[in-house]
């Protein structure tokens, strides 16, 4: 009886221990979430930021901007010394002048025909030239003037004022001063329920303060090493205090079933 009663516990008791076992095989999967609270770090970035660099030779003549100016798109930051060019441009424009009035006094000729048709194609084609030379250096002129690409702030000066410096050599540098970008890596089975336009909450550690954000776009591949993935979003509105550079942490809410 008692060998009896031992194996009618033992064969319940791995039944009830087959059937939990069962139940757990057979419960559906829930998608990941994000752990409440969880924090991410994230970067403030500019919408657009720009090294403006020399398009010609010189000797930089005057400085319009300082660190840290507001500047408005199109306007001019720095100027060369371009006395030289001014002097070509009319040099180029006399003789403009001088081909035009020969090509104009052959093709009256021409009516009498005391020149020949090649005579005045030639006249042609030195007026032609002359005034592309004028174009040219009209095209150089403009590149003594440093103009901003857009509206911002300047944020470096690499050049001073009477300073000379070659082509391609960095001058100065400014970002935009318009909507600001976070740039973020989150775990990458968050991409189950992450879609662009979620919002979350960004804290900014320079300021101490609470920001709304929302994700703008996403990478297109995933990390392999970290399992991650990188993403875009976007500060809603305008907040006068925050400045690229500055990092935080970002929170979203908790993740709901899809």
């Amino acid at each position: 009886m008692e060998l009896r009663g031992f194996s009618f516990k033992t064969a319940a008791l791995a039944a009830a221990l087959l059937s939990s076992g069962l139940n757990a095989v057979a419960a559906p999967a829930t998608a990941p979430k994000a752990p409440e609270g969880k924090a991410i770090r994230v970067l403030v970035v500019a919408n657009q930021e720009s090294v403006l660099a020399a398009q010609m030779t010189g000797r930089i003549e005057q400085i319009d901007a300082a660190l840290g100016s507001t500047i408005r798109a199109g306007q001019v930051l720095l100027r060369f010394n371009c006395e030289a060019q001014q002097a070509q441009l009319k040099m180029a424009n006399a003789e403009y002048y001088g081909a035009q009035r020969t090509f104009e006094s052959k093709a009256k000729l021409q009516a009498m025909q005391s020149v020949s048709e090649l005579e005045v194609q030639q006249a042609a084609a030195a007026a032609q030239r002359a005034k592309a030379q004028i174009e040219l250096i009209q095209v150089q002129i403009k590149q003594c003037s440093v103009r901003a690409p857009f509206s911002g702030r300047v944020t470096k000066l690499h050049a001073k004022r009477y300073e000379s410096v070659n082509v391609s050599q960095a001058l100065l540098e400014v970002v935009d001063n318009g909507k600001l970008k976070v740039k973020l890596n989150v775990p990458s089975n968050w991409l189950v329920w992450l879609k662009p336009g979620a919002a979350f909450s960004i804290n900014i550690d320079e300021t101490g303060q609470s920001y709304a954000g929302r994700v703008v776009r996403m990478n297109g591949r995933v990390d392999t090493v970290s399992q991650s993935i990188e993403i875009e979003g976007e500060v809603v509105g305008k907040p006068v205090q925050l400045l690229p550079g500055m990092s935080g942490v970002a929170r979203f809410a908790q993740a709901t079933k899809p």
